[in-house]
């Protein structure tokens, strides 16, 4: 019996990832639902240039230090004259969105239906709906010049770690990955130190595509280097 606290957006990926297909002529109407989202998402972020991705936990609430700087992350990158991209639900993602949207910057919502995350924030200037997860992590990474990593749990590290794949094997340009707060995320660099490069997991300088920062100045810093690199190596 399927589990009743599945939502209906969650079930498109498991019929996706179901196999075989029980139903005559289903895949072939599922990949044109797929292209049809992924088309409606490049329409609607259609000039964006200067993306960055907050990405971070849902469960964090206003008040806490970590919402508030992820807030003032925002507007920091906001006045550098960046857009937010977001997954467009509560916590640390509404900071970001937030604190774009009051700095007078765009902010984008990318949004899918979670047990945790079933409502939009409502700090978004353009907000998208997805059903496949899939096609959505497609647009945080299409649409950034940088990845700023939050404190999280899995979801926050599924996109660290899938930025840090793509960016090491060169299937997107060398953006920064930026995690904020070093006393949260230094067990994590220990052990990408200890063991990881050790044990000859990753090559010698792998981890240098990871940054590290605890005020909002530091990530734009980060972020503003990076964007000056990228448009000299595209005019040279």
């Amino acid at each position: 019996m399927p589990d009743p606290s599945i939502s209906e957006a969650a079930k498109h990926d498991l019929h996706l990832l179901r196999v075989p297909c029980d139903v005559e002529g289903e895949d072939e109407r599922r990949v044109e639902r797929i292209r049809a989202e992924i088309e409606m998402a490049f329409t609607a972020l259609r000039g964006i240039e200067n993306g960055v991705s907050i990405f971070g936990s849902a469960r964090i609430a206003e008040g806490h230090p970590w919402y508030e700087l992820c807030r003032e992350t925002a507007a920091c990158l906001a006045h550098h004259g960046f857009t937010t991209i977001t997954g467009g639900g509560p916590g640390l993602m509404e900071a970001a969105n937030r604190g774009a949207l009051e700095a007078g910057g765009e902010s984008v919502g990318l949004n899918i239906e979670l047990p945790q995350e079933q409502e939009p924030n409502p700090y978004q200037t353009r907000s998208l709906r997805f059903h496949y997860f899939f096609a959505r992590k497609l647009m945080f990474v299409r649409y950034a010049r940088a990845f700023v990593i939050m404190p999280g749990g899995f979801g926050t590290l599924d996109e660290l770690f899938e930025c840090l794949t793509l960016i090491q094997t060169n299937r997107i340009e060398h953006f920064p990955a930026i995690l904020v707060d070093r006393d949260y995320w230094q067990p994590l660099l220990t052990w990408i130190d200890d063991v990881i490069e050790t044990d000859g997991m990753i090559s010698p300088g792998d981890k240098e595509l990871l940054h590290t920062a605890d005020r909002p100045e530091e990530v734009c810093e980060l972020v503003l280097h990076a964007s000056e690199r990228q448009k000299a190596a595209a005019a040279s």
